[in-house]
């Protein structure tokens, strides 16, 4: 930065597309799994700390569904043109060709990670596997997302089938394995018992948040975690 001005102007532009950002529901750590941008230098940006390389400037405005230039626009002062967002990426236009990309490239990460997994009786198993089960947790809303916006690329189709059956085969290998998780082993649980969320929630008279929160690995009450217990115990007999 060279002036008070220029300091104010990477700010504004910084502000604007958190807020766009926001807007679209996308996490720091959604645009960082996508690669577009490391949470590192997106926060700094956000904050009007630094300026990004016109690559990823470029990169910022097609996830974003911001016509390019936009951001430097920002910075000297206009405003963001979004009368023609509408939410929706044109199939072969340049920003669903950005998100295709980097839906396939977190995907094929996640997975590498996957298939890298050592043994279930491995003492480090445990702990990567949560770490894997939580990162595809992350690129399957990604993905869904992506879906959405995509019109049903069938990249993006292919690449949330292949997150989802891979994680139900790894959460399903790790119930099974010495210490298993809470989560873990409700969700597989439930599953084999065909019962939805809802479902599961309404046996155990708690709200369906209770079971999504277990389930995603977030802690949950003392009595709450009994009734868990409870059902997973009846569930596999």
């Amino acid at each position: 930065m060279h002036d008070d001005a220029d300091a104010v102007g990477v700010a504004r532009a910084g502000a604007a597309f958190a807020a766009r950002r926001e807007e679209l529901g996308l996490s720091q750590r959604q645009l960082a799994t996508m690669k577009i941008i490391g949470a590192p230098n997106l926060i700094a940006f956000e904050k009007g700390r630094s300026w990004p390389r016109e690559r990823t400037l470029a990169k910022l405005e097609q996830v974003v569904q911001w016509p390019p230039g936009t951001l430097a626009k920002v910075r000297a002062g206009g405003q963001p043109n979004v009368s023609g967002a509408t939410g929706m990426l044109q199939p072969g236009s340049d920003a669903a060709a950005v998100v295709t990309g980097a839906v396939t490239v977190a995907v094929a990460q996640v997975l590498a990670a996957a298939d890298n997994l050592p043994d279930e009786l491995d003492g480090a198993f445990s702990e990567r596997v949560r770490a894997v089960l939580a990162d595809l947790r992350t690129v399957e809303s990604i993905t869904a997302r992506a879906v959405r916006t995509s019109q049903g690329s069938p990249e993006v189709i292919k690449s949330l089938r292949l997150i989802r059956g891979r994680y139900q085969q790894l959460i399903t290998r790790a119930a099974g394995a010495p210490g298993a998780t809470l989560g873990q082993r409700l969700y597989t649980a439930r599953n084999a018992a065909a019962l939805t969320v809802a479902e599961a929630a309404g046996a155990m008279d708690v709200a369906p948040a209770v079971v999504m929160a277990a389930e995603a690995e977030q802690s949950v009450a003392d009595h709450d975690r009994r009734r868990i217990e409870a059902l997973i115990a009846e569930l596999v007999g």
